[in-house]
């Protein structure tokens, strides 16, 4: 970086900086953080848990929003000083030190400025995740657990906290279906961008011929979908069945059928729940997955029609194949949509997922923009 482009680079990142804290409204953001501190301390807090995790998630979401514009301003000052210093009194180290700072300051404003513009309705929910390998058996099971892996890797990273709602082992390895819920702030607004199908090209492990492989898994993500959002379930739409829970859990795995299957007929959704020690709350978990799938399946019909009335060419969601993991003849992980490619395939599979997210938010801003 030249000293030209750093002092551009100051100029106009003090103005991104005021603009941050115009959408901000940290005055207001305050008062909330006061207001939400007070309820959580009153003693009676804890007497309804999914109101209270709800109060905490969102004075969590406050507060690191302001602490994190106070973070970007420190640092922003910080190398207004260096610079100063710098210009009484220039040296090689000062003038390294400076480039390095501003390099990672411009990092850390780029991400920012996207969570600031997740601003859809439920970009700040929790977010539930689903796996599903296709055709392929064993194999792409397996490949199933490794994004299986990849997403839980990335959810501790950005500190979420990850609850697994239903569990399918698969026969020999891997996985037949999983599904995650996500807590946090800002979850589904970063992991939608995951939903599509997921290809895998690589040598099989379990191939004794030692021939190559290409493996699917499809990625479904919906909002967690609050109690007072309104989604009309009729009763006699539903086919419930009960089943005995697979996998780790306790003895009571096997000896009770408290695993839940409930199926809307209407639409064909499925959704299972079995991470629960009874039948009544596996019920509950599943009727809150069903929830948001069937207000997720609104929402996209609404946004085909408008497509429809806009003449807009959108691309499909659920069969679109939206990024290509590729161990063999060469490494890389390339994104179809945004052409963002990393040929470090390990980083990516340990949950290195942001350079894809935030590209594909970067692109969904632009069209939005542009309509």
């Amino acid at each position: 970086m030249e000293l030209y482009e750093l002092k551009q680079f100051m100029e106009k990142n003090s103005e991104r900086l005021a603009e941050f804290r115009r959408s901000l409204d940290l005055d207001e953001k305050k008062r909330r953080i006061k207001e939400l501190d007070e309820i959580m301390a009153q003693p009676e807090f804890w007497n309804q848990q999914e109101q209270a995790k709800g109060i905490i998630t969102e004075v969590k979401g406050l507060k690191d929003a302001v602490e994190k514009m106070a973070h970007l301003q420190g640092e922003h000052d910080d190398l207004e000083v260096l610079l100063q210093l710098w210009t009484e009194e220039p040296s090689d180290e000062m003038y390294e030190e400076m480039v390095e700072e501003a390099q990672t300051l411009q990092k850390e404003m780029g991400h920012f400025e996207l969570e600031l513009l997740l601003s859809e309705p439920y970009d700040k929910n929790n977010a539930i995740l689903e796996l599903h390998p296709g055709a392929g058996g064993t194999e792409s099971q397996d490949f199933a657990s490794m994004l299986l892996r990849m997403y839980t890797r990335w959810a501790e990273d950005h500190g979420y906290e990850v609850e697994t709602l239903d569990y399918l082992p698969g026969e020999e390895a891997g996985v037949k279906s999983v599904t995650l819920l996500i807590k946090g702030y800002n979850a589904y607004g970063y992991l939608k961008t995951e939903k599509g199908v997921h290809r895998l090209v690589r040598i099989s492990p379990f191939d004794a011929s030692g021939r190559r492989h290409t493996s699917f898994c499809s990625c479904d993500v919906v909002p967690e979908i609050d109690d007072d959002i309104e989604v009309d379930i009729r009763p006699e739409d539903l086919k419930i069945d009960t089943y005995r829970a697979s996998g780790a859990g306790g003895q009571h795995v096997n000896k009770t059928e408290s695993a839940i299957r409930i199926t809307h007929i209407p639409t064909g959704t499925v959704v299972t729940s079995q991470s629960q020690r009874s039948q009544m709350q596996n019920r509950e978990q599943a009727m809150k997955i069903l929830k948001a799938r069937l207000y997720e399946l609104e929402r996209v019909e609404q946004e085909k029609q408008l497509a429809s009335i806009r003449g807009e060419q959108k691309e499909i969601g659920w069969g679109s194949q939206i990024r290509s993991y590729v161990f063999h003849p060469y490494t890389l992980v390339k994104d179809h949509r945004t052409n963002v490619e990393i040929g470090n395939t390990q980083a990516v599979m340990d949950g290195g997922i942001d350079p894809f997210i935030d590209a594909y938010l970067r692109t969904m801003l632009s069209r939005q923009s542009n309509r």
